[in-house]
């Protein structure tokens, strides 16, 4: 898993404006992410699972709000999909092609950790045409470098990655060397970890074509009595939730802002 030396590419974003997607799941996340300046939004379901396909109708609200960008992923747990999963998936694209999404977010693996160049390849046939992810799945690969390859050789347009880390900043180094091997040929988005606090150090560290976050902060619940009953191992038993916030959003796309004019 040597990675070729290569010159550092020009920016792929050639007005300066490097992009910010804010991967959110409801409708109130939704419009928290377009008033504070996102360019797309990931919208998905079950983000405490990494994230599931979102229903029809959250996608009908989304593409009437913001560019969006649908993740398509049936199930938690890893990446390597049947052939029953597969058809669902094929038929989610379908769903949401017709719901004006902008685009879909997509990735399956092999059993020994490479792309499943097969499922992917049906998947954005589904969606042609349609701006497309490889997601976090990603993350899991065997050779990054080698599925890098496979990827753009499929005809992905982005890959999202935290460079197979806990976060963007700690995986900053592969970040960089994928941006580096990619030269121009696939924009590497930095995702994991974001928030105004270090999203410009990102940024720096890893020449990253665009950046992905959920800028969620703790939300108390609505409800003035609860009977404090769990209704799942992630929920908080009084009912407060994580949810995206417009500040923080806001927050991210300023230090963004400031990045792309001083560099």
């Amino acid at each position: 898993m040597t990675e070729p030396q290569l010159t550092d590419p020009k920016p792929l974003n050639l007005d300066n404006h490097i992009n910010l997607e804010i991967c959110t799941g409801d409708p109130d996340g939704i419009l928290a992410a377009k008033e504070g300046g996102a360019d797309r939004i990931e919208l998905c379901s079950g983000l405490a699972e990494g994230g599931l396909t979102p229903s029809l109708a959250t996608i009908e609200f989304a593409t009437a709000q913001i560019p969006t960008n649908v993740l398509i992923r049936p199930r938690g747990g890893d990446f390597v999909y049947s052939p029953a999963e597969i058809a669902v998936m094929e038929r989610d694209i379908e769903a949401a092609v017709a719901a004006d999404a902008s685009g879909v977010v997509v990735g399956a693996l092999t059993p020994d950790g490479k792309v499943d160049s097969e499922a992917c390849s049906r998947l954005l046939a589904k969606g042609a045409g349609l701006d497309n992810t490889f997601h976090r799945a990603f993350d899991v690969v065997a050779d990054p470098f080698e599925a890098l390859e496979t990827i753009i050789s499929l005809g992905f347009k982005r890959i999202l990655t935290s460079g197979q880390a806990a976060t963007a900043l700690q995986g900053a180094d592969l970040i960089a060397a994928l941006r580096r091997r990619a030269a121009g040929r696939i924009l590497i988005m930095a995702g994991a970890g974001i928030s105004p606090a270090n999203a410009v150090e990102i940024l720096r560290n890893t020449g990253a074509d665009e950046l992905h976050a959920s800028a969620r902060k703790p939300r108390k619940a609505a409800m003035d009595y609860s009977v404090h009953t769990a209704m799942g191992a992630a929920d908080a038993d009084d009912g407060s939730r994580m949810a995206t916030d417009r500040d923080t959003v806001a927050a991210i796309r300023h230090g963004i802002d400031d990045f792309s004019r001083l560099r």
